[in-house]
């Protein structure tokens, strides 16, 4: 179903739903691809991506980005460790928690699966978003985070 309007006025209750389900068949489909070509998930991407782009972040820097609980952050940052993508290294300003960063395979992964993430997008995307009215969403979506974030909504409790 598609979001209506009527007299200038967005349906709201079908606004969250195209939202939602968007970025479910987008994520879900990126993370085929991604497992299919890389054997990562899109959660996994995203993390290393992260910390390519931010060396030396902590769980916590993490867990903020992707508003979701130091634990499940933590519990993923183990995996990623496990596979020697990530390693830890002590905090020199808090010894009680650890910097993360990318090893050289990690940082090999995170650059071939942003290639295949930027094709998936692209090929997802270009018939709606490389339309007249593709930049407009793309900053009234990028309005609506920024204010999110800005004012801390929709962080986990707990």
């Amino acid at each position: 179903m598609a979001s209506k309007s009527s007299g200038g006025r967005v349906d709201l209750q079908d606004f969250f739903a195209d939202l939602v389900r968007c970025e479910t068949r987008l994520y879900n489909a990126l993370n085929d691809r991604l497992r299919q070509r890389h054997g990562i998930v899109t959660s996994q991407f995203e993390f290393l991506r992260f910390l390519r782009d931010h060396p030396g972040s902590r769980v916590a820097d993490l867990a903020a980005e992707f508003a979701i609980g130091i634990g499940a952050t933590s519990k993923g940052t183990d995996r990623l460790e496990k596979r020697a993508w990530v390693i830890r290294r002590t905090n020199p300003s808090d010894r009680r928690s650890s910097l993360l960063d990318l090893t050289d395979d990690g940082l090999r992964l995170v650059e071939a699966a942003e290639a295949t993430c930027t094709e998936t997008l692209t090929e997802l995307t270009a018939g709606v978003l490389g339309g007249p009215s593709g930049p407009a969403a793309v900053q009234v979506l990028s309005e609506l985070r920024s204010v999110l974030e800005r004012d801390g909504i929709g962080l986990p409790t707990g």
